[in-house]
């Protein structure tokens, strides 16, 4: 039986990124309390850059089972911790630092190993191997919850366009085995690329190529400013929990974008 193509990206625009910092966290509460139901803990990848600031609507939440959650990095530099180039050293000062998750599910590359990077890049897919092994027999980690940046150039965790690693089979194919997806947008400056990523997915850029195979999901989370060039259909913000459900949103959005593009022409 041929495997079931991936869901379509689910497009969620807010009026603006205060409203979207609270959607998300919305999100993040939801997608923690169905993983720890059904696996006991909640496995989160965090990516570089500001992407942690928009988590700043999970701090002092009730709901929030941080004892359960385990924490890695999507795209970590081979620098010290406390180096501005670090991912965990902006994700610490954005975010991590405020709430209480325990240090010893904060997974961290070893800065003793800086001098061997080969051996700092294998000992740290044994963190994720001795994590996931016990609860998953797949072939790559499967992460509950992946929040990515985009880059200016259409990258996310550091994977740029034309990269050889894109066509690695080892490789993309962690950013597609999750459960769950989220891209975080915000600004004018990303207005355009984001409508490349979404409305023009064929060219191939590396945030396209991010479509989690069934029963994972994708969304993308933008504030207006960000949204205002793209005409991707969006769907009201609400959980949606399976691949059917973002296939009868995207079905619903197309609908409801097409109605209002005719009413748009019977007035002019």
């Amino acid at each position: 039986m041929p495997p079931q193509p991936p869901a379509p990206p689910v497009f969620y625009s807010f009026p603006s990124n205060d409203v979207l910092v609270d959607s998300l966290a919305n999100f993040v509460v939801k997608a923690q309390r169905d993983a720890v139901e059904k696996r006991g803990k909640f496995t989160i990848a965090l990516s570089r850059g500001t992407l942690a600031a928009n988590l700043r609507g999970l701090v002092g939440q009730k709901d929030v089972q941080w004892d359960k959650w385990e924490v890695f990095f999507c795209d970590e530099a081979a620098v010290p911790l406390d180096s501005d180039d670090s991912n965990y050293h902006s994700n610490y000062l954005s975010f991590l630092s405020t709430v209480p998750i325990p240090p010893s599910q904060i997974h961290t590359i070893d800065p003793s190993l800086l001098d061997d990077i080969e051996e700092l890049a294998d000992q740290y897919e044994k963190q994720l191997i001795q994590h996931f092994a016990a609860s998953n027999a797949a072939r790559y980690p499967v992460f509950d919850l992946m929040l990515l940046g985009m880059g200016p150039d259409g990258e996310t965790a550091s994977l740029f366009p034309g990269h050889e690693i894109l066509s690695e089979r080892d490789a993309l194919p962690v950013f597609t085995h999750c459960y769950r997806a989220v891209f975080v947008v915000s600004g004018a400056e990303k207005q355009e690329m984001l409508h490349s990523i979404l409305d023009t997915p064929e060219t191939g850029l590396p945030c396209s190529r991010v479509r989690p195979a069934a029963p994972g999901l994708v969304f993308f989370f933008a504030d207006a400013e960000a949204a205002s060039q793209t005409t991707y259909p969006s769907t009201k913000f609400r959980w949606i929990d399976n691949q059917k459900e973002a296939e009868e949103a995207f079905a619903a959005a197309q609908a409801k974008a097409a109605r209002r593009a005719a009413q748009e022409a019977s007035d002019d």
